[in-house]
């Protein structure tokens, strides 16, 4: 299946999610959720490799979609060239009904697109960036504030660029885990019209 990634179009350094969903034979879905676990493990060797995600079907209906995110173009290809998804691949081909989708999203598209949705579609850039903007302001606002002041008696002897490390992972895993999630539910009626 490796036929349908085409990861040409962007930088080897960007981050990137592969998104897939299937459709698994009614009945098999014990099956399909074990190889799942079995896909995590596999995906946590890949250098690279920056988390997974299932959204599992609503009742009554027999959709998965699987989320891998990666922090380079060349993590992903290596996920996907690799003779573990390729033997996986293998065993899960009985048990999925249908393949419905696969992408790529390049950068941190992923923030923005329902991974539920009937067509993975990511909103316009300018609304994905002004959003961006507004979640990311008040997050580094207060991180500069907590590094800058709150924290100066520990961190002032060190120099800024030292200073900055922990500042950064602060604001990028709040970004990334609290404020995006919470800030693309609240406007998703806005990024889709």
């Amino acid at each position: 299946m490796s036929s349908e990634l085409h990861l040409t179009d962007a930088r080897p350094t960007d981050p990137v999610s592969l998104v897939v969903r299937r459709r698994i034979r009614p009945g098999r879905e014990g099956e399909y959720e074990a190889l799942l676990t079995e896909a995590n493990a596999l995906l946590a060797r890949i250098p690279g490799h920056r988390g997974t995600g299932v959204v599992r079907p609503p009742p009554g209906e027999q959709e998965y979609t699987l989320l891998a995110r990666f922090d380079s173009l060349s993590a992903a290809a290596d996920w996907e060239l690799s003779p573990e998804r390729a033997e996986w691949l293998s065993r899960i081909a009985p048990l999925v009904d249908e393949h419905v989708s696969f992408e790529k999203q390049p950068g941190l598209d992923f923030w923005f697109t329902p991974p539920a949705a009937a067509r993975l579609q990511q909103p316009p850039r300018w609304k994905m960036a002004l959003l961006t903007l507004a979640a990311l302001y008040p997050v580094s606002v207060s991180t500069s504030w907590l590094f800058g002041e709150a924290l100066k008696p520990w961190l002032g002897h060190y120099p800024m660029p030292i200073r900055a490390v922990p500042q950064m992972i602060v604001v990028v895993l709040s970004m990334t885990y609290l404020v995006m999630p919470a800030v693309t539910r609240w406007a998703t009626p806005w990024l889709r019209r």
